[in-house]
């Protein structure tokens, strides 16, 4: 269902592709981030953002470790230990607990068989092709 766009958030494919053209047409009013990027360098996507935002890091916050802190109170770890997201529910009555896991980029081959791996892989390189938009690393070795 997933790889046909038949899930309750709507069709994933066209949402996200949405998302990422505008941010390539209109980079000034559309910011896109891939969880990825945020993995790999958070404390830079969050500067990057502030700046988005109009409210850079002074460097007198920089050199207080404010960044440092607002990327710990935003941590997967501590939005997975809310209360809310232990016991809450969203949309479609769905339980928020399912929707943290290990918080690991490419985590999600280890829940799917081996067929959905590659149905899905196939999925992504048929949606993504000639748009730009890339996972390169999304997959384990």
């Amino acid at each position: 269902m997933y790889c046909m766009s038949q899930v309750g958030y709507g069709p994933y494919w066209d949402h996200m592709l949405g998302y990422w053209k505008k941010s390539l047409n209109s980079p000034q009013k559309v910011m896109f981030f891939k969880y990825e990027d945020l993995k790999e360098d958070v404390n830079l996507q969050v500067m990057r953002l502030a700046e988005f935002l109009g409210c850079p890091f002074s460097a007198q916050e920089k050199r207080d470790h404010v960044v440092e802190e607002i990327t710990k109170l935003c941590s997967f770890q501590n939005m997975k230990n809310l209360e809310v997201n232990k016991d809450g529910k969203s949309i479609l009555n769905f339980d928020n607990k399912g929707l943290f896991r290990k918080g690991e980029v490419g985590d999600w081959v280890n829940l799917l068989s081996e067929e959905m791996v590659e149905r899905l892989s196939q999925t992504m390189d048929e949606k993504l092709a000639g748009t730009g938009l890339e996972f390169p690393n999304i997959l384990k070795s």
